[in-house]
C-alpha cells in the first residue's frame, strides 16, 4: 500500500497546442503542507485539476489516497478551492454551506465548525455577493472543509488578502496539517515557501525541484527560495 497521499507518474496534460504539464513525476507526503510554487503559466492549476480529477490528461497516472484521481469514492475525501470563489453569490454564507453540507452528507454541526475555523460566524446571514473578495474566498474554503476531507487542494488561496488574514489562514493550514490533513497549496509568491513543509517548484509544465526549503537552499547555495528558483532555471537552461 502506498504511503503517499498523491502519487503522479509521467503526467502529460495538453491544452490545445500547449503542453501544460510535461512528463511530471512526483509524490506528495500525507499529513504535511506541500507548497506548489511557480510563475503564472507554469502548470500549477492544471496539475491541481488533475489531482482533483476534473482535468483531462493525455497520458500518465494520478493516484490520490490510493485510488485513481476522479473516482466517486474520493468526492468526500478531497476538498478543492479554485482561484475564483466557487459559491453562489445570491445565497447567504450559511445557505451555501447548508447546500454543500447536504450534498456531501456531512454532519449538520459541520457548518458551525467550518464557519468558526475561517472566522465567518459574524457574516453567516449575509449574501455572499455583498462580501469582500477575501471573505468570499473564505466561504469557498469553508465549503471545502465540510466533511473533514483527508486532502485539501488550494489554488492560490491567499491572493489579494491582507497580511493579517494571510497569517491567520496559514495558522489554520498548519493546524489542519497537525491534525493529519494533507494540504497542497499553490502560490506564485515565493516568500510563502517558508510557510510550507515541502516544496514543489514548477516552470513551463515541468518540475524543477522538490524538497524542503532548507534542502533547496542548500542544493543551490542561495539565501532565499526566489534565488533558488532562478538558480534552478539557469541550471536547466545550461
Amino acid at each position: 500500500m502506498s504511503t503517499c497521499a498523491v502519487s503522479i507518474s509521467d503526467l502529460v496534460i495538453q491544452r490545445g497546442a500547449v503542453r501544460a504539464v510535461d512528463g511530471l513525476c512526483v509524490d506528495i507526503a500525507p499529513g504535511r503542507i506541500t507548497g506548489l510554487l511557480g510563475p503564472s503559466g507554469s502548470g500549477k492549476t492544471s496539475l491541481m485539476r488533475a489531482i482533483v480529477g476534473v482535468q483531462v490528461i493525455a497520458s500518465g497516472t494520478v493516484t490520490v489516497l490510493g485510488h485513481t484521481a476522479g473516482q466517486a469514492s474520493l468526492r468526500s475525501r478531497v476538498g478543492y478551492v479554485t482561484q475564483s470563489p466557487s459559491v453562489y453569490r445570491d445565497l447567504t454564507v450559511e445557505e451555501n454551506l447548508r447546500y454543500f453540507q447536504r450534498i456531501l452528507r456531512a454532519p449538520e454541526s459541520d457548518v458551525d465548525r467550518v464557519l468558526e475555523s475561517v472566522d465567518l460566524l459574524s457574516v453567516r446571514g449575509r449574501l455572499v455577493g455583498t462580501l469582500s473578495g477575501g471573505q468570499e474566498g473564505r466561504v469557498s474554503l469553508a465549503c471545502a472543509l465540510l466533511g473533514s476531507p483527508e486532502l485539501l487542494v488550494l489554488d492560490e488561496p491567499t491572493v489579494g488578502l491582507d497580511p493579517v488574514l494571510r497569517r491567520d489562514l496559514w495558522t489554520l493550514f498548519h493546524e489542519l496539517a497537525a491534525a493529519g490533513l494533507t494540504l497542497l497549496i499553490s502560490s506564485h509568491v515565493m516568500d510563502e515557501a517558508s510557510r510550507c513543509q515541502d516544496l514543489l517548484l514548477m516552470r513551463s509544465g515541468r518540475l524543477l525541484a522538490q524538497g524542503s526549503q532548507a534542502e533547496l537552499l542548500s542544493r543551490t547555495g542561495t539565501a532565499d527560495i526566489e534565488a533558488a528558483f532562478l538558480t534552478l532555471v539557469e541550471r536547466g537552461a545550461a
